[in-house]
Parts: C-alpha cells; structure tokens; sequence
C-alpha cells in the first residue's frame, strides 16, 4: 500500500515536492565516510581519550584507557542513547622520549578538534600535557575530562594556592574565559599534605629530603608537601629539582642526603621521570635503606616498580587521588567486568570509567537541545553540539564507582577524596595497599 500511496503522490504532486515533503518529515538516511546519518545529524558519536599508552608510562596509561573504553562497550551494548552508537576514538600521548609528551598531547588534540563527529576527550593523564591541551581545546569548544590531573594551576588562580606569578596559568589555559576542562581527581594543594599528615602523624617521621622532576605535575606537588611538612613541624633537609632527562644517575644526590639520614625521600614526579630509578639507587645506600620513600600518584600503575620496591626490602608510601574502589560495594560490578576483560585496576581505571560515564551523560543531555553535527567535517554545527555538552557538564551531578561527583564554578569535582598506599605483597604479589582515606571539605 505504501509503495502505491507514494506512486500516486508522485504523479498527482510531482517528484520534486515528494522528496521535499519526506526530508521535511526526517525521512530516509544518508550514508557518509564516517557512518550513517540522519536528514539531520551523523549518528556515529566519537568519544575520545589521550593518555600515555605506550612506553615507560602505559603501565598507568593503558589501565587508564581501558576504564574509559569499558564504559563505551558497556553504553553500546546497553543503548544508552537509543539510536546513536559510540565511537571509541582513543590517542595516545607518548613522544620519542618515550614518556609522555605535551607536545604530542597537543597535536592529538588539535587532530580532536578537527574532528567534528569528537563529542568530548577523557584524560590526559600528565599535568604538562593538560597545560599543552587545554588552550586549543577551550577554543574548540571541545571539553576535557581528566581522571587523574592535579596540579591546582590548571583551574585555580591565587595566592593561597600558590597559583600566582609565573603560575598563574589559568588566563592562557582558558582563552575564552569560559570552562571546557573538568577533572574528576583533587588538587595538589590538598594531596601532597595529604601524604605530609600521614607520614608525619601516623607513621611519625620527622626528617625528609625532597626531590622532584621539574614538572607542573612534580614540581607542584613537591611544594605542597614542604609546605604541609613544615607546618606541621618536620624538617627538610634539602631539596633538589632534577631531571630524568638530563641524568641517569641520582647518586650524589642521594648521598648528599644519607649524611644527614633523613627519615623519608619524597619524590615529586612520575616513576617514569626519575620515581624509579632514585627507589632503586637509594637501596645501593647503606643509610638510606631504612628511609621510607614516598611520592604521589605518578609513582603508581607499575608492576615492575612494585616489585623493585618489594625485593628490595623498600619501604614505600604513594597517594592517589581517588577512592580505594576495592572497598566501595558500589564498584564491585565495575572490578567484575573489568578484570574479567583487561586483567588488574589500574589506580586511575575507575576514574577513567566515571569520567566517560559522565561525559555521556552530558551528550545525552546535549542531544535535547540539538543535534549531532552530520559528518566529520560539519565544523559549524560541531560547536553547536559540543557547546551544549559542555553546558550540561557543568550542571551534572552523576553517582559513580568513585562516589557522587559534580563540578564548581572552576570545573573541579566536588567529590575531593585521596587513598594513601603501602606497596607490600598483596594476595601473593607485590602490589598497593591501602592504608588510609582522606576526604578533603
């Protein structure tokens, strides 16, 4: 009956006001090189990431990413947003130095941003990379949800947060004025005297020496421990900025600071920026063996280094900014499924999965206020559509894995929560441990 009602429409109003009566009706599709669409938008929706997947970093960087894919298949395969399929689009941030490189970082998302199927961008993972990232981002509009950034920096200006001078960043970072990055993880400013408070008032140490490896990330984390330490009446005995690029050996350092055998060696950095490789020459120390070693977050998501720690009869203590999923009853679904698809959680795994999570909740919420743009070269609509993603960011409030997580004025979570690690044999193997969780009001 169709076939014959569309025939005689044919020959009684002409062809020509058919076909403009079906498209005005949103009937029929069409078919680009990126997927199908509608008469008004694609229905490929790409979500991307940028983490370092390769290299000295993927122990870190691919748990990361593989918590951001599992809540893509998981969305898909749940029709989440019914008619629209994601499309992983993941970057990786490694340069030829074989870490993490904002450099690289910024080319990823300039190449995002030209991409006008790209919704939004999970990650990165690097503070230095975020500070390359996010002015071509906010002039996109493209947003950015990071897990694990958290130099305060990025979204904070002022003197109380040390955010001023040099390092007030906030102006270059955000050239429209206008917020496009969100990060899921705390600040700086409240983990690195999250890990002062415990070694000073739990395990009771009172002497440290303190490194870092010239990074946003390193370096400001390494401030806000000395700091919180000497606030709280401990010593410094020193304090180095060195790095891993430009040495391969820590080793007068660090007998530089045996003489005056302080009680921890805290490291601002990555264990790929140079974490690693002082844990491992402060053991060839004789005076330096019963010091405990601490850092931060960038120090974890190495197997190798948890095992280098514990062979070696290190004592080792890292925070992480995000909650010990393994003891909130809400999260054992999400350990379920992702151990059974990518092996162990990465410390930033959850955060990863939330962070997408919301990010798709936000293109939900987008998708009632306008329309996808309808292929990978309608930049005009792009910004239309991924303008109303960031506006619905900015109001959301989504319970996650990781607990109930919204954003302030400055894009920051609200949900301000950090774990502090042991490395020790965990069921057979070496591993993080936590010992204590920090939640900051």
């Amino acid at each position: 009956m169709k076939r014959n009602w569309l025939r005689f429409m044919a020959l009684t109003m002409g062809i020509p006001l058919l076909v403009a009566m079906l498209v005005a009706c949103g009937a029929g599709t069409t078919t680009t090189g990126t997927g199908t669409s509608t008469s008004q938008g694609s229905t490929i929706i790409k979500v991307a990431t940028d983490f370092p997947v390769s290299g000295s970093d993927a122990g870190i960087g691919k748990s990361t990413e593989n918590g951001a894919h599992l809540a893509v298949d998981e969305a898909n395969a749940n029709h989440v947003i019914p008619g629209y399929t994601l499309q992983f689009d993941p970057q990786d941030d490694v340069g030829a130095s074989g870490v993490h490189d904002p450099t690289k970082g910024a080319n990823n998302m300039k190449a995002l941003v030209g991409d006008a199927l790209v919704a939004g961008v999970v990650g990165p993972l690097n503070s230095n990379v975020a500070q390359a990232e996010m002015p071509i981002a906010n002039q996109g509009p493209l947003a950015m949800i990071s897990p694990a950034n958290t130099n305060p920096c990025l979204t904070k200006e002022g003197a109380d947060v040390g955010c001023t001078g040099a390092n007030d960043l906030v102006p270059k970072l955000r050239p429209t004025g206008k917020v496009t990055y969100f990060r899921v993880a705390a600040t700086d400013d409240h983990q690195g005297p999250a890990m002062a408070d415990y070694l000073y008032n739990t395990l009771h140490l009172r002497t440290a020496y303190v490194i870092d490896d010239t990074e946003t990330y390193g370096a400001g984390l390494a401030k806000y421990f000395v700091q919180e330490w000497t606030k709280l009446g401990g010593t410094v005995v020193d304090g180095k900025s060195h790095s891993v690029k430009s040495t391969t050996s820590y080793l007068n350092l660090l007998t530089a600071a045996a003489a005056s055998k302080p009680d921890v060696i805290y490291f601002g950095g990555n264990y790929s920026t140079g974490g690693q490789l002082i844990q491992q020459q402060m053991m060839t120390i004789p005076t330096l063996k019963d010091s405990v070693f601490a850092g931060g977050d960038g120090l974890t998501g190495s197997s190798d280094f948890y095992k280098q720690i514990v062979t070696s009869g290190g004592k080792a203590y890292m925070t992480v900014a995000a909650p010990d999923v393994s003891k909130i009853p809400a999260a054992q679904t999400f350990i379920k499924n992702y151990t059974a698809k990518y092996g162990d959680v990465g410390p930033y795994s959850a955060a990863a999965y939330d962070s997408m999570n919301i990010l798709i909740q936000a293109i939900k919420v987008a998708l009632t206020k306008t329309h996808t743009p309808k292929d990978s070269s309608d930049a005009a609509q792009a910004q239309v559509f991924r303008q109303a993603v960031i506006d619905a960011l900015k109001t959301i409030t989504y319970n996650g894995v990781t607990g109930k997580i919204s954003f302030d004025q400055n894009g920051d979570t609200t949900n301000k929560i950090f774990t502090v690690y042991q490395v020790a044999n965990v069921n057979g193997k070496p591993d993080l441990e936590a010992k204590e969780v920090v939640t900051v009001q």
